[in-house]
């Protein structure tokens, strides 16, 4: 057991009730799968990089905490954007007053805005565009294949973006995770500003769509992986981070190979754990209660189980803090 330090002490002691027990709660079942040896399988949604959320999110990777991780395309590489380009974000607290006028001046000056945050595009995003067209240019006319984060990963490595770098390289959970070779799946890539820069660069034929690999691929080794390490310790446990795509696409892998594949032997996920804001209502899947998943096979009905509804930006660095013992 981690010996607790003031965050945990403090959550402890004033967080007894609604979401703020549901967030202890959450935060000892982690702890309590971790210690019967179980695997956590962590998803990311919405803008959590930008957020910063690799202040506290590395150090978990660093310590064995999270064992893969499925993210949209956009939490991928805004991690990347932050570490180079940190100096150069502008924050706009009085954003819910901007006028459609002051939001188009942000365009023509080059700030992508994601909510209180604008991110440079010549800084961030061009600065890495012309780093990473040289590794997809260099696999499409050697007719090799790679997923989204093997690309980043190989960028990583090169070492040709630490000339930028603004940010302590330990605050990037991205490198951290390529420092452990983490699995990472990253579903809808396409739909990310990368995604887009590389699909112009197929529309003028300078690449093929072929060189990137495909979501269908990154199903299938995201299948292989939990069928290498379901039996480990205690199972897998999923905790997602928000709803959409980067929940959704993981979790159905159990199902898939339980009940499409007649693979009866695969295990549930043994730990599951929902921060979202979305309301429960009908038709709203990122909404939707660990009971429901129960149905679609994908959560055992004792699978321990959580959802705090609340900001995941406020909540998952005190989670994680409680589970490094802080």
């Amino acid at each position: 057991m981690t010996t607790k330090g003031p965050i945990s002490q403090f959550i402890e002691k004033n967080y007894r009730h609604f979401n703020a027990a549901a967030l202890v709660d959450a935060a000892k079942g982690y702890e309590a799968h971790l210690e019967k040896g179980g695997l956590m399988f962590m998803t990311l949604a919405g803008a959590m990089s930008t957020a910063e959320l690799g202040i506290s999110l590395a150090e978990m990777i660093r310590q064995g905490k999270v064992h893969a991780i499925t993210c949209t395309g956009a939490n991928l590489e805004e991690d990347v954007f932050n570490l180079v380009a940190h100096d150069f974000y502008k924050r706009i607290p009085r954003y819910r007053d901007l006028t459609p006028a002051e939001e188009w001046d942000l365009m023509e000056n080059g700030f992508n805005r994601v909510t209180d945050t604008c991110i440079p595009e010549g800084e961030a995003i061009r600065r890495i565009e012309k780093h990473i067209f040289e590794l997809w240019k260099a696999a499409d006319d050697k007719g090799e294949r790679y997923l989204p984060h093997e690309f980043f990963y190989q960028l990583l490595k090169s070492g040709v973006l630490e000339q930028y770098y603004q940010i302590p390289p330990k605050d990037s959970w991205l490198l951290a995770a390529c420092e452990r070779n983490l699995p990472i799946f990253v579903p809808g890539w396409e739909d990310s500003t990368l995604g887009n820069i590389f699909a112009s660069y197929c529309i003028t034929g300078e690449l093929k769509p072929s060189t990137m690999k495909s979501g269908i691929e990154y199903m299938t080794s995201l299948a292989q992986w939990y069928i290498d390490n379901h039996k480990t310790g205690n199972g897998i446990g999923f905790f997602q981070i928000g709803g959409g795509i980067a929940g959704d696409f993981p979790i159905c892998v159990v199902p898939m190979l339980k009940q499409d594949l007649e693979m009866d032997e695969i295990s549930f996920w043994a730990y599951f754990c929902q921060i979202s804001d979305s309301t429960t209502s009908y038709g709203s899947y990122s909404g939707a209660v660990p009971n429901e998943k129960i149905s679609w096979g994908k959560l055992h009905v004792n699978s321990p189980s959580y959802v705090i509804e609340s900001d995941a930006t406020i909540v998952a660095p005190l989670i994680f803090a409680y589970v490094l013992g802080q």
